[in-house]
C-alpha cells in the first residue's frame, strides 16, 4: 500500500479549529499519536498514512484540515 506522509499548517489562532475539527469527524487518525510543531511556533503537524492515492489519503482528514495539508508519496530509505 503507498504511503504518504500528510503535512498539515496553520496559523496560531486556527490551532483550536483544527483539532476541534477531528471531533465531529470519524478518522483512523483520531487518538493516534503523531508529531506536531505547535508548541514551538511553525503551527505544523504530519502524519504518516497509508492510502491508495493521495485523495484517499487527505480523505482521513476533515475537511477543514485537508484543504490545508499537502498529501506528499514517501517510502523508506537508508540513509549512507
Amino acid at each position: 500500500m503507498p504511503r504518504f506522509l500528510l503535512e498539515h499548517v496553520h496559523a496560531a489562532p486556527e490551532c483550536g479549529v483544527v483539532f476541534a475539527a477531528f471531533k465531529a469527524f470519524d478518522s483512523p487518525l483520531r487518538h493516534r499519536m503523531t508529531v506536531g510543531s505547535c508548541d514551538f511556533g511553525t503551527h505544523r503537524i504530519w502524519w504518516d498514512v497509508e492510502a491508495a492515492t493521495a485523495a484517499d489519503a487527505l480523505a482521513q482528514l476533515p475537511r477543514y484540515v485537508a484543504e490545508r495539508t499537502a498529501a506528499i508519496r514517501v517510502r523508506d530509505v537508508r540513509t549512507p
